[in-house]
């Protein structure tokens, strides 16, 4: 039992300690929300923004005596303090002698690899016999220096889980987290935001105006947007702290973002340069600024390279600028005057988009993609860039890829990428939806997409398109539950009727069953279509006829335009009706006869070949008696795609990419299934967080819920 430290400030320091008892900080983090919500659910900032000089030594020489007197001897660790803003009063919280998630987000920070460094450290090595990994000049007893902000922003998925209230506390709920990097707070935050993939890229107001205060005063999810609300309707910056206990300095930051929407609302289109300029310095995407004036972000784009604003890129090298960085790890800012990213002669350059902030639907397995498509890729000759804004995923280390962006995966960030770099092109389909819904953009922008065209990876996600193709396969014995389309509520209520219950409603262009629901009567439907609606945006709903118990099969397979080879069958234990995520899966098939999963493999063949797939392709089907009904094709790297490399001893991904470059399977040598002779049985089981939200019911359905 301890004293309540709420509405305290809170700062962590990562520290390092080797036998010789030489001791750096490596950086200082400052969380946004003050004491009371969980360091991985708070927004937080490297370095720290509001301590004195006197403080911020203080807590170093406090950390120093710490790691001391606890005995670490190699390796890292991470001190949290509290300082009580009234008197400044300090408290130490915790001390984590090992590697935290806090350390992951300082290494990106800083560029120094803390757990690499930890492990030479533990077999014998000081630091000042160690190189800097980055500028390989100066040993990594010196102690990082950054001339940036870094901001770290989380992700959650409380949608997944209606039930359970979402307000913050000590026990972490996030799903995932990006971070941003930017020549000041405000730039870092805003980019911050562009990167989190919510529906909107900036303070938006919220829907429920009347909740505001009540999200400012309990830690919400929301609660920036909320801040940023009660700004636009007057609250002040004292009024807000009062209620959050959110640090004054933060607040007035965020208030000079909320004047300058204003001012753009009163403005108007197009913007003169200079406060063009002057929103670009500050963070404001393209994106955002459309969405504020309504007009296309093409438009705001070409207004802006009218006006010659354009961003210049900066290196992340552990040292301020003191010394060159040999290892090119950028980011992107719209306050620097000289571009300091100067790209190689090289002219066999393939970007890579990584997959964003993991979330329920899209986690580690998009990254592993993406880390195994950077070594595929240098093996063939060619020179990887990779662009990502997740700091705790492998691709984001600088030394996966030839050239590391960290960056918001917009079409913005990306074609700024792409006009100073001048790929072949870039690879779409191995970090999940991310990349993919912005393939379209990327393409008009002048990118060229390697693999499966967006034309067909859009036939396979638009439901209405896809269903007219797989009229052309129906003469082959492969069913289709009956469906129907809906571009409106009223339109998805008549024609469920014409259907019959129980559905299954599937909105497009969505991964994880986002919106996925079994609707067993008309009441149930009018419930939850608008969410489906919602979540579907411009695309249609589709409403499938629902195959009670039917066993559900997914299908890995690689094509190279010609021949297609499957990686695996897998036969998923539960039925079908239950996510595929959140579905125990068996590799071989267990029980299915082999005149079925033969047939799964013919069809798995043929719409490899009507969609004209290069690279990775998943399928789903479900099996009811001799009956073979086609659920879904996903032209992508599947979530299944680490499971089945590793179950059939196959590098899957690595070959996709080879396919993706115009090499064929048989040059490659590969002629057969890969999971032809098993001699294994590999099971594949989820992992759930329920214990972190007590009141939902875990019972499963077509929206997932598993987190590993």
């Amino acid at each position: 039992v301890e004293e309540s430290l709420t509405g305290w400030k809170e700062f962590e320091l990562e520290v390092v300690r080797d036998k010789k008892d030489n001791v750096i900080i490596v950086c200082s983090i400052e969380n946004l929300d003050p004491m009371g919500v969980h360091t991985g659910d708070s927004i937080t900032i490297a370095p720290a923004q509001t301590l004195t000089d006197k403080e911020y030594q203080n807590l170093r020489n406090q950390s120093i005596k710490i790691i001391r007197a606890i005995g670490v001897e190699t390796g890292g660790s991470n001190i949290q303090f509290a300082i009580n803003p009234a008197n400044g009063r300090v408290i130490v919280i915790e001390m984590n002698p090992r590697v935290s998630r806090s350390s992951a987000l300082a290494s990106k920070a800083t560029g120094f690899p803390i757990a690499r460094v930890a492990a030479k450290l533990a077999v014998g090595y000081t630091l000042d016999e160690l190189k800097n990994d980055i500028t390989k000049t100066t040993p990594a007893s010196f102690e990082p220096s950054i001339d940036y902000v870094v901001t770290k922003v989380p992700r959650f998925d409380f949608e997944k889980f209606k039930q359970t209230n979402p307000e913050l506390g000590t026990q972490m709920k996030s799903v995932g987290e990006v971070m941003a990097l930017g020549r000041s707070f405000q730039e870092s935050f805003l980019k911050a935001l562009s990167s989190l993939e919510v529906r909107t890229n900036y303070p938006k107001a919220l829907p429920e105006p009347r909740i505001y205060w009540e999200r400012i005063e309990k830690a919400h999810p929301q609660r920036i947007w909320a801040v940023a609300d009660a700004m636009r309707k007057g609250a002040t910056v004292e009024q807000i702290h009062e209620k959050s206990k959110i640090d004054p300095w933060f607040l007035d930051q965020i208030e000079c973002i909320m004047k300058n929407e204003k001012q753009m609302v009163e403005k108007p289109w197009p913007f003169e340069a200079a406060f063009l300029k002057s929103l670009k310095m500050q963070g404001w995407s393209d994106q955002a600024i459309g969405e504020i004036k309504s007009v296309p972000v093409e438009e705001v784009r070409k207004t802006r390279e009218k006006a010659s604003i354009f961003p210049t890129f900066h290196p992340v090298d552990t040292c301020a600028g003191e010394f060159e960085a040999k290892t090119p790890f950028w980011y992107s800012s719209y306050q620097g005057t000289k571009n300091e990213s100067i790209p190689s002669k090289n002219t066999k350059k393939v970007m890579i988009l990584g997959s964003g902030p993991n979330r329920i639907g899209q986690g580690i397995e998009f990254d592993y993609s993406c880390v195994h498509a950077a070594m595929a890729l240098r093996t063939a000759g060619y020179e990887t860039i990779m662009v990502n804004c997740n700091p705790e995923t492998v691709s984001t280390d600088f030394d996966i890829s030839d050239r590391l962006y960290f960056e918001p995966l917009t079409p913005e960030y990306v074609l700024n990428i792409a006009a100073l770099e001048k790929p072949l092109g870039v690879i779409v389909q191995l970090g999940g939806q991310t990349p993919l819904k912005i393939a379209k953009a990327l393409e008009a922008g002048g990118l060229k997409i390697l693999g499966t065209t967006t034309d067909n990876i859009d036939l396979a996600e638009d439901r209405e398109r896809f269903d007219h193709l797989v009229k052309d396969i129906l003469p082959y014995r492969l069913h289709q539950p009956k469906s129907t389309i809906a571009h409106s509520k009223e339109e998805a209520l008549v024609r469920a009727e014409e259907l019959g219950f129980p559905l299954l409603l599937r909105p497009s262009y969505v991964l994880g069953g986002r919106g996925m629901k079994i609707v067993r009567s008309m009441n149930f439907l009018k419930e939850y279509i608008d969410d489906a609606m919602l979540v579907s945006g411009k695309h249609p709903v589709l409403m499938d006829r629902f195959l009670d118990h039917a066993t559900e099969v997914d299908v890995d397979a690689l094509s190279d335009g010609e021949t297609t080879l499957i990686a695996g069958v897998m036969e998923h234990i539960e039925e079908a009706g239950i996510h595929s995520g959140d579905s125990a899966s068996c590799l071989p098939p267990r029980s299915l006869p082999r005149n079925i999963v033969d047939r799964i493999r013919t069809y798995t063949r043929i719409l490899a070949r009507k969609l004209n797939v290069l690279g990775m392709m998943n399928v789903q089907f479900a099996v009811l008696g001799d009956e073979i009904y086609l659920i879904e094709v996903n032209p992508r790297a599947s979530r299944t795609a680490p499971f089945v490399s590793k179950a059939v001893g196959t590098p899957v991904i690595k070959i996709a990419v080879q396919l993706m470059l115009g090499r064929k399977l048989k040059e490659l040598g590969y002629t057969q299934d890969f999971d032809r002779g098993l001699k294994t049985y590999n099971v594949k089981a989820p992992v759930f967080p329920f214990h972190k939200f007590p009141n939902v019911d875990p019972v499963l359905g077509p929206e997932m819920k598993s987190t590993g």
